[in-house]
C-alpha cells in the first residue's frame, strides 16, 4: 500500500469522477502547474494505483435487465479444476465478477442478462457446466440501489 499525499488523493477522487479530464484541466483544478501534476499522474500509472481508463456503461440501456447474484458450491478444489473454472470465469462476458468467499459457498458472481430467458440459458450453458459445481443458488436484483466503481481515497 502507498502512502498518499493530499494532491494525489484528489488526483484520484478527480479522475474516479472523470477519467477523460485533460491534464490541463487536472492541474487547473489542483491548483498546480501542468508539469508537476502530470508527473504525479504517470508515478500513479507506473505505481498500479490506477490501472486504466474505461468508460461506464448504462447495462439496461444496451438491453441487460437482469443483474444476479450467484453464489456456488464447489466440489473439487485440485489446481486443473480451478485454473478450468477461472479460465472459464475470465473468459465469460457475463460475468462481471467473481469472488472466492467464506462461508457455505465457494465462489459469489455478479451476472448480467438480457432477461429472465437469457439468464436460465446462461445458468444451463455455463454454470452447470463449470468443474466441480455442486450447488447454484441465484439472488436476482430487484432494485439497484447504489453502483459504483470509485473508491474512498479521501
Amino acid at each position: 500500500m502507498i502512502d498518499l499525499d493530499a494532491t494525489n488523493a484528489k488526483i484520484l477522487s478527480l479522475l474516479q469522477s472523470d477519467g477523460r479530464m485533460t491534464n490541463a484541466k487536472l492541474s487547473e483544478k489542483l491548483g498546480m502547474s501542468e508539469t508537476p501534476c502530470w508527473r504525479r499522474l504517470k508515478r500513479l500509472e507506473e505505481e498500479g494505483i490506477i490501472e486504466g481508463y474505461q468508460a461506464n456503461l448504462n447495462r439496461r440501456k444496451l438491453g441487460l435487465g437482469v443483474m444476479a447474484f450467484v453464489q456456488l458450491r464447489c466440489s473439487e478444489h485440485d489446481q486443473a479444476a480451478t485454473a478450468e473454472f477461472q479460465r472459464i470465469i475470465e473468459t465469460t462476458p457475463n460475468i462481471l465478477a467473481c469472488h472466492n468467499t467464506t462461508g457455505a459457498d465457494d465462489f459469489l458472481l455478479v451476472v448480467v442478462a438480457r432477461d429472465l430467458d437469457d439468464y436460465s440459458s446462461f445458468v444451463d450453458s455455463t454454470l452447470r457446466r463449470l468443474p466441480g459445481v455442486t450447488s447454484i443458488r441465484s439472488n436476482l436484483s430487484l432494485k439497484e440501489m447504489k453502483a459504483s466503481n470509485k473508491l474512498p481515497v479521501m
